[in-house]
């Protein structure tokens, strides 16, 4: 009997949110993943709840040497990776009354370029592997405009068209591209937020939901359902209904930063 080795997963932004609970679900499955967020406890946790399947890579990914350094160290313990999930983000939200540049600097810089440096040191692990999939979350933010998700939404859109460019080019090497792209979840990031989150979903839903899709790696994972439904028919109109739409949206007193 010849028998099937455990596909190999990297999955970062691990240690809590979406992140954890993917990480459950494909540890679950008998397979094998290397874990990476900033936070090392909660990954060594993981390690000692599934004995032999996880590979603990911490580390601040929005550096490009550690980065490098994490591709290394899967590549001697592993040679290879079958799936790819970038996950790892954060969000800040934007006072356009005192604007600060830094705030988008850092908002694209985690979500956009670490995603890059890993995805360079992913590539050549993919080629290797069996049925390689590589998976970035997105965000429905990236459909509509909306008030002070500037970084965010500026982050994501970013993420989205590099991970759909990359399809393509990808393609003739055997590797499939699929984009996330979830609509409000649960989350200790989403719990700082001040306004309501319509169908918002819990982390384990919206994990279960996600690996259930990926069995049949579509081009996009869009959820959930109900919110999508309202949300893409808005993305297709006039710019100028959906500047109204976002006007009647944003609060009248938005906060001042420097104020406690």
């Amino acid at each position: 009997m010849i028998l099937t080795p455990p596909r190999r997963y990297w999955l970062t932004g691990a240690s809590s949110g979406i992140g954890a609970a993917l990480a459950e679900e494909i540890l679950k499955t008998g397979a094998h993943v290397a874990v990476s967020s900033r936070s090392l406890a909660p990954l060594k946790l993981l390690s000692e709840r599934f004995p032999g399947q996880v590979l603990v890579v911490a580390g601040d990914l929005t550096n490009s040497q550690t980065v490098r350094e994490i591709g290394e160290q899967i590549a001697e313990d592993w040679g290879s990776l079958d799936t790819v999930i970038l996950n790892a983000g954060t969000c800040e939200y934007v006072d356009a009354k005192q604007f600060d540049a830094s705030i988008v600097e850092h908002v694209v810089r985690t979500n956009l370029l670490a995603s890059s440096y890993c995805i360079e040191a992913a590539l050549p692990l993919l080629r290797k592997g069996i049925a390689p999939h590589l998976v970035g979350v997105a965000s429905s933010v990236t459909y509509l405009p909306l008030p002070r998700a500037e970084a965010y939404g500026a982050s994501k859109a970013g993420l989205r068209y590099l991970f759909e460019s990359l399809r393509i080019d990808l393609a003739p090497q055997g590797i499939e591209v699929t984009v996330v792209s979830p609509g409000f979840v649960n989350t200790p990031l989403t719990a700082k937020n001040d306004f309501p989150m319509p169908l918002s979903w819990p982390a384990d839903k919206a994990a279960r939901h996600i690996i259930g899709k990926l069995r049949d790696r579509p081009l996009e994972i869009a959820f959930p359902g109900l919110f999508m439904a309202a949300l893409w028919p808005m993305s297709k109109l006039p710019d100028r209904v959906k500047l109204a739409i976002g006007k009647r949206m944003l609060r009248s007193n938005p906060p001042i930063k420097d104020q406690p």
